[in-house]
């Protein structure tokens, strides 16, 4: 079956009411916070989005720590919007694979890394918005103090709301659930 590519636009409200139902049971979160990650997850629903890093010779970046070394570039004002950009990235990456596709990333040894690292990416990108002048300083803030919450958070969600069948592969079977819960949910107006 060929699943028509669903734009972040129309996916948002359905993770919006998944991560809102998450948030209010387990009596946490925010409504910006809410409205960020159910963005994060509308975005990252396509692989091209959570895999478009890319090195100089345009080969995608799998590792957190390939992505941070490509911020390293020259000094001055383009590095610092380049390195809030990657850092902003690597949390927004971080957040999601340590969230919904906890298993995968702890079988291979990542998670207490990626929790770290996730938190710091966060809070460099508050450092940075405030050296910038940028508003929206203290989202990140909140995201970089409560990054473990709202990992575990997603992967509460995606225990009680995307469970793998007995037996299947649990990082796949996200994805196909989320395409076929968009297929029967989201109308194309």
């Amino acid at each position: 079956m060929l699943i028509e590519r669903t734009s972040p636009d129309k996916l948002k409200p359905f993770f919006l009411r998944l991560i809102r139902e998450s948030f209010d049971q387990l009596r946490m979160g925010d409504s910006e916070i809410a409205d960020y990650v159910a963005t994060l997850l509308a975005e990252f629903a396509h692989s091209d989005k959570w895999l478009m890093l890319r090195d100089a010779q345009g080969t995608r970046l799998h590792s957190v720590v390939e992505m941070l070394i490509s911020a390293m570039g020259p000094n001055g004002q383009s590095r610092v919007i380049g390195e809030r950009a990657v850092r902003k990235y690597v949390g927004d990456y971080t957040l999601f694979m340590s969230g919904l596709f906890r298993t995968f990333v702890h079988k291979r040894g990542f998670l207490d890394y990626y929790l770290e690292e996730g938190k710091r990416s966060y809070e460099a990108v508050s450092k940075l918005d405030v050296s910038l002048y940028r508003p929206g300083f203290l989202l990140f803030e909140e995201l970089s103090r409560g990054f473990e919450t709202y990992s575990g958070a997603l992967d509460y969600m995606r225990k009680c709301y995307f469970a793998p069948a007995p037996g299947s592969n649990p990082f796949a079977g996200v994805l196909r659930q989320f395409q076929s819960m968009l297929a029967k949910g989201i109308s194309s107006n």
